[in-house]
């Protein structure tokens, strides 16, 4: 108990200070790129403050369960559908094709690794990793963020539903048919809330917002928890059911600026959980694989920007015509890192990819999340607003 309150204070001192460091000297990076680099100056490699233990890994996985959560919180259905998000799928089965092809040949070679988890960690697109830099910025809700978020969407769902197919330890058949169960599962813990919403459970909900019960925080835990265990024991990744239980809420209690319950699950989300889960990743990082290797890292940044991003900006350049503005989606698609460690710990766990191998492509993951963004900012500064008809094109 003593080491693990060590470790969790370790945890929330970073945790704690990185927005003051990023407010007081105005750095224009994301947050969780130093939130990472906390996490491995405090891990075992450096400092030795951050101990991995049963304890903090239950945080942890509580932590990246809150941060599909949110994005399937987040996420519009009109962002899924239309043009838009017939390119997204598009785009996402492209990406898979590639990053299978590039597997493959990369497996004949001197690189020993699975070539499917491979492949499915660079079809990933960080969408809950991005969402608060796009709301921060006020443009979630425009024609760009929609079409970001559906290409997110499918860049994080996608990744998710390939992991439970095609790297569980079932047949592929056997793997199908429990991503059925668990639909329907999680259909009718959609619909039976929606069937028992009468006016006196609503108010007793809308009541326990200014009481110490807390109601609807404490179901919306339960759901989350809930799916999450029934996922854990299906067989499949937990991301699944956080992701699946976020579009859920969202179904039952949409969005929006006065929410209570989303302020409050915000709070709870990037908080506490989130910022847990990012510099755990950090302190799990083999970093002397990183440094004697830097010409893989460099070829796996390459590789996430050749699989995921070049395809998108070749597949929206009828709704996204400015270059430099296509450019900077790309590379925002791109971005990938939770899905990423997803993957990579369930291939380590399998004995399927080294430790050394999980460890570039996640420093690979970091690494975009720290330059795309950037990169894709400075392309566009100065420039004028996307034209006002992109919404009318993604329809």
């Amino acid at each position: 108990m003593i080491d693990g309150l060590a470790s969790l204070l370790a945890i929330a001192v970073i945790a704690a200070v990185v927005p003051m460091i990023v407010g007081l000297f105005n750095i224009r990076v994301a947050e969780v790129v130093l939130l990472l680099g906390g996490g491995i100056l405090f891990g075992p490699e450096l400092l030795g403050l951050i101990r991995v233990d049963a304890p903090i890994e239950l945080l942890y996985e509580l932590g990246l369960g809150m941060l599909f959560f949110m994005a399937g919180l987040e996420l519009d259905p009109q962002a899924i559908s239309g043009r838009g998000g017939r390119l997204a799928a598009r785009g996402w089965f492209i990406s898979l094709a590639l990053a299978l092809s590039l597997g493959g040949l990369l497996a004949f070679g001197t690189v020993s690794f699975d070539s499917i988890g491979f492949a499915i960690a660079l079809t990933s697109t960080a969408l809950g990793t991005l969402l608060p830099v796009l709301r921060d910025s006020g443009e979630l809700g425009t024609p760009f963020g929609r079409l970001f978020m559906g290409a997110g969407a499918w860049g994080e769902l996608g990744p998710i539903v390939a992991i439970a197919i095609l790297l569980g330890s079932k047949s592929k058949f056997a793997a199908i048919l429990t991503l059925i169960a668990f639909g329907l599962v999680a259909l009718l813990l959609a619909w039976v809330p929606a069937r028992l919403a009468t006016e006196r459970i609503r108010a007793i909900l809308d009541r326990g917002h200014h009481t110490s019960s807390q109601t609807a925080i404490r179901f919306t835990m339960l759901l989350l928890i809930g799916l999450l265990a029934i996922s854990g024991s299906f067989g499949l990744d937990v991301v699944l059911g956080a992701f699946a239980a976020g579009m859920i809420v969202r179904r039952l209690a949409p969005p929006s600026g006065d929410s209570l319950l989303m302020t409050r699950i915000e709070a709870i989300a990037f908080g506490f959980l989130v910022p847990i889960f990012f510099v755990v990743s950090g302190a799990n990082l083999d970093v002397l694989a990183i440094v004697e290797n830097p010409l893989g890292l460099a070829v796996a940044v390459l590789l996430l920007l050749l699989v995921r991003g070049l395809p998108q900006y070749f597949l929206y350049r009828g709704l996204i015509t400015d270059r430099l503005h296509r450019a900077r989606f790309a590379l925002l698609v791109a971005t990938g890192l939770p899905i990423i460690v997803a993957v990579t710990s369930l291939e380590v766990r399998q004995g399927l990819m080294s430790s050394r191998s999980a460890a570039i492509l996640v420093g690979a993951g970091a690494l975009s999340v720290l330059v795309f963004p950037l990169l894709g900012n400075r392309l566009v500064r100065g420039r004028p607003p996307l034209a006002q008809d992109l919404a009318a094109k993604t329809d």
